[in-house]
């Protein structure tokens, strides 16, 4: 069974993450959230407001955004199945330039290459899948961890 310790000290699991994250922040979050989806709405809007003030375009905010959704609702409502005594962990960091951030839930996980892709012809009625195709899309890099119980979202500033 792998080690799923969420005390472990994070290694990126990507060389080009691990250089694009020596970098100054101007804001880093660490922090663990009861699986309550209005407290990590209440994360999403405060992650939001710093974006703003950082003066970040429309469109990036609206990729992060619904990025920030999936990344911690999926882990709330799928991995935690919403058990309160469970927890998320977020690790996030932002900067007038890149913004980052990596969600750890205490579920068993998934395969996120098992997820059917909605934009197939045989996949436009089912529900599933379109918030992974969403991330990939918005977001510079998505990484997930062997076990599928944490995923790493890097999005680099476009002016």
């Amino acid at each position: 069974m792998p080690n799923r310790d969420l005390t472990l000290p994070h290694l990126p699991m990507n060389d080009r993450i691990a250089r694009e994250l020596d970098h100054q922040w101007s804001k880093v979050w660490d922090l663990a959230i009861p699986s309550d989806p209005f407290i990590g709405t209440e994360f999403i809007k405060n992650v939001l407001d710093e974006l703003e003030l950082l003066n970040w375009p429309d469109r990036d905010r609206f990729a992060i955004h619904m990025s920030l959704e999936e990344a911690i609702m999926n882990a709330i409502k799928h991995g935690n199945c919403q058990q309160t005594d469970k927890q998320v962990l977020i690790d996030a960091r932002i900067s007038a330039a890149k913004f980052y951030i990596r969600v750890t839930d205490e579920g068993p996980g998934f395969n996120p290459h098992d997820v059917p892709d909605p934009t197939l012809e045989e996949n436009l009625t089912k529900t599933s899948g379109r918030g992974l195709k969403l991330m990939r899309i918005y977001m510079n890099f998505v990484v997930y961890n062997s076990v599928g119980n944490q995923v790493e979202l890097l999005k680099i500033r476009q002016d």
